[in-house]
């Protein structure tokens, strides 16, 4: 087409506003390629507005860099909002001053370098007084979940990140970050408002956070970026959801909303936390403010349904380091938290973190005129001195917690639920969150012409899929499937000579247990790939056929594929002939990848040369681990060379929720003689063992890593079997 060879002079379109003063005239330029894109970029004058036409721009590494004025920026935009989306290869940096970007969509790809959008050109050419709105970046994430970057990273000063839609990223490196250091100022004075912060999943490791303002490094100096009117909607990454690292920061008018983590003033002093909402759920490891350092204060915020503990607790007042390094834990002085509504928290924790480092208790500090609404629990842990905070003015319902000092008036309060949303005191004045107090409404945050959405195929949602039994039928039964359909295999015998890759939600399901029975000739039958779901049910698994090699795995993700939160279900599942050779596991997790759930419901397995579970890959101790939580019930294990379950996180590192483990109504024969463990945990942050009986077999060997582990146990019956061996307390399970 001629347009794409004319001139970018010829496709200006106009704009012409030459001021009294005989200023030159700004001019608006439609793009419809990168080179047209990079001649009209050449030298920008104040007022000038590039539109880049509606369509796919591919590998579009975006440089946008001039000198606006206050009163004529110098504006980046789409043709039509939302129809301008960058694939492949894409970012955009910035460089200048008074410079807007807005209505972009980053999508199907990722950035070739550390950041999809930055706010610099190079450590030389940042952006000042700029801003970006109404940016979508959707699941733009690096392929290697290991490979760290940040989607948004704010240089400068005075920039504005507003009226964004960020969701999806699933590698490591926190989604947005300030970046300070002495070179650039380290008064930034940022304003972080009205982005929707959609679902980031569990990364499984320290870097999820979905927003840094600063590092440990330049802690001590004052940011002064603002924080408001943001939702935070499934932020699950790590614990901290948002991890202050600077002064003088003020987090105002959020929400968060089934969120694992809290917002943690984890360095830095003199922050403001007012305003917020946090709305769990109920669901697991949602939380609050965990308050550290000196001169924070927290007030008139309102929490709701949190079920976190420990450091994602509703409150966490955490123990300091002594002459603490930087980079450690600075103690709590002067912190006040005040007029605050906690409605049925899990966990208001003082003293967190206490241990032979943290020594050094909170001092000259208050914690008055606070509501809190028990739930089904007591919800107030103590640990360590309370003598250095001042309770006063506080009213807890029903009754108050005996570990309160004093400051604690228990009575009945009746609570009702506002034109707000939210829960309020009928007469309780003074006390509490202000009864005014309202969420931004999720719809105001975030962009209105993007779905707040991210495309999501569960399990057996598809079409059923009839299967007949023979060679590769199998295979060319998953080769046609689409994401959520279930292979309905018939009675008989399925022979599989290719490795199934697995990069959708798939069942596969045999008419009753055992009489669809599947061998395969390749060292894996299953490969999980990013994408990956898989469930097996009512069916056998024989590796009578597998090749004689070490490490053969029924199940495996793919190696260095990066799958992550994929979910693996095996029910009424037998497998058997695991024994070719030495190693031969049933799962078999591997380095790099990480499940959110691993579940067996009425398996039975025999004659393993492996283990059932083997998800112990993450050797270099920095605190990640292959799955989040795994669940075994009703299970029958006989002649199990290895450990049924070998699980691990090692490290010292405090940024994650798991590993997690529950084991019951199931019985070991003859397990893990060889391993000298039946069930090998290393790590595991909670593991409940009841109603378990364990006959002639090694016994469980839990082993303390990091945090607080919990071991609970209830009537497990050991025939034959050690004792349960652990470094902590067992607990009573109920």
């Amino acid at each position: 087409m001629r347009a794409r060879a004319r001139a970018v002079s010829a496709t200006a379109l106009f704009l012409s506003m030459a001021s009294a003063c005989g200023a030159a005239a700004a001019t608006a330029y439609l793009v419809h390629t990168p080179a047209e894109y990079a001649t009209a970029a050449a030298a920008l004058r104040p007022g000038d507005v590039v539109t880049l036409a509606d369509g796919e721009w591919a590998d579009f590494q975006v440089l946008f860099k001039g000198e606006g004025t206050a009163a004529a920026p110098i504006t980046l935009t789409a043709q039509t909002p939302g129809q301008v989306v960058l694939t492949g290869q894409s970012n955009l940096r910035l460089a200048g001053r008074h410079l807007t970007v807005s209505n972009l969509v980053f999508r199907d790809g990722w950035s070739p370098t550390d950041s999809v959008v930055s706010f610099r050109e190079s450590s030389k050419a940042r952006a000042t007084d700029s801003r970006v709105t109404g940016v979508v970046i959707d699941g733009f994430s690096k392929p290697d979940r290991t490979q760290s970057d940040n989607w948004v990273q704010l240089y400068g000063q005075d920039n504005r990140f507003d009226h964004n839609q960020i969701a999806g990223k699933s590698n490591a490196g926190p989604t947005v970050v300030v970046v300070r250091d002495a070179t650039q100022g380290l008064d930034n004075r940022h304003q972080i408002d009205h982005n929707w912060f959609g679902p980031r999943p569990n990364l499984g490791a320290n870097g999820g956070e979905t927003l840094r303002v600063g590092t440990s490094t330049d802690s001590l100096s004052d940011s002064h970026t603002t924080v408001d009117h943001n939702w935070f909607e499934e932020c699950d990454g790590e614990v901290e959801i948002v991890s202050n690292k600077s002064g003088a920061n003020l987090y105002r008018g959020n929400v968060f909303y089934r969120s694992r983590g809290a917002l943690v003033l984890r360095h830095g002093s003199g922050n403001l936390v007012e305003a917020n909402v946090f709305l769990g759920d109920g669901k697991s490891d949602t939380g609050g403010v965990r308050v550290i350092n000196a001169d924070q204060t927290v007030r008139n915020n309102y929490f709701e349904g949190l079920a976190g503990k420990g450091l994602s607790s509703a409150l966490s007042v955490m123990y300091g380091v002594p002459d603490s390094p930087i980079n450690r834990y600075h103690p709590v002085v002067n912190a006040t938290i005040e007029n605050n509504t906690f409605v049925a928290p899990a966990s208001l924790f003082f003293g967190a973190g206490k241990d032979d480092e943290r020594t050094v208790a909170p001092t000259d500090s208050r914690f008055r005129r606070n509501l809190i609404v028990n739930g089904a629990s007591e919800p107030l842990r103590v640990l360590g001195d309370l003598s250095g905070i001042a309770f006063s003015g506080n009213v807890q319902s029903p009754l108050a917690s005996t570990g309160f000092p004093g400051g604690v008036d228990g009575r009945t309060v009746t609570m009702q639920r506002a034109d707000t949303g939210l829960l309020v005191p009928a007469d309780l004045p003074g006390v509490g969150a202000d009864p005014a107090l309202a969420p931004i409404p999720r719809e105001q945050t975030g962009v209105a012409w993007y779905p707040k959405t991210l495309p999501q195929v569960a399990l057996d949602r598809g079409a059923r899929r009839p299967v007949a039994p023979g060679e590769d039928t199998l295979t060319a039964a998953l080769a046609a499937s689409a994401p959520g359909d279930r292979l309905a295999l018939a009675a008989g015998d399925y022979r599989v000579h290719q490795v199934l890759a697995i990069d959708r939600p798939l069942t596969v399901q045999g008419p009753r247990r055992g009489s669809a029975v599947i061998t395969f000739s390749r060292p894996t039958l299953f490969e999980i790939r990013p994408g990956g779901d898989l469930r097996l049910s009512a069916l056998t698994v024989s590796g009578r056929d597998a090749p004689d090699a070490a490490g053969n795995a029924v199940i495996r993700p793919r190696p260095g594929g990066s799958a992550a939160n994929y979910r693996l279900i095996l029910e009424n599942v037998q497998l058997r002939e695991l024994h070719g050779n030495p190693g031969f596991d049933v799962i078999h997790t591997g380095k790099d990848s990480l499940a959110d759930l691993i579940e067996l419901r009425g398996v039975r397995a025999e004659d393993i040369s492996g283990s059932v579970l083997a998800a112990a890959a993450e050797t270099d101790d920095h605190g990640t681990y292959n799955a989040e939580q795994v669940r075994i019930s009703h299970s029958r294990f006989r002649r199990i060379d290895g450990p049924a379950v070998d699980l691990y996180r090692g490290g010292t590192d405090e940024s994650t929720f798991g590993p997690r483990l529950e084991v019951a109504h199931s019985q070991f024969e003859r397990v893990g003689a060889r391993a000298g463990a039946s069930l090998r945990l290393r790590g595991v942050q909670q593991a409940e063992l009841t109603d378990n009986r364990f006959v002639d077999s090694a016994g469980v060997q839990f082993t303390h890593r990091v945090g607080e582990p919990r071991l609970l146990a209830a009537r497990n019956e050991l025939v034959g079997t050690p004792a349960i061996q652990s470094d902590i307390r067992i607990e009573a399970a109920q």
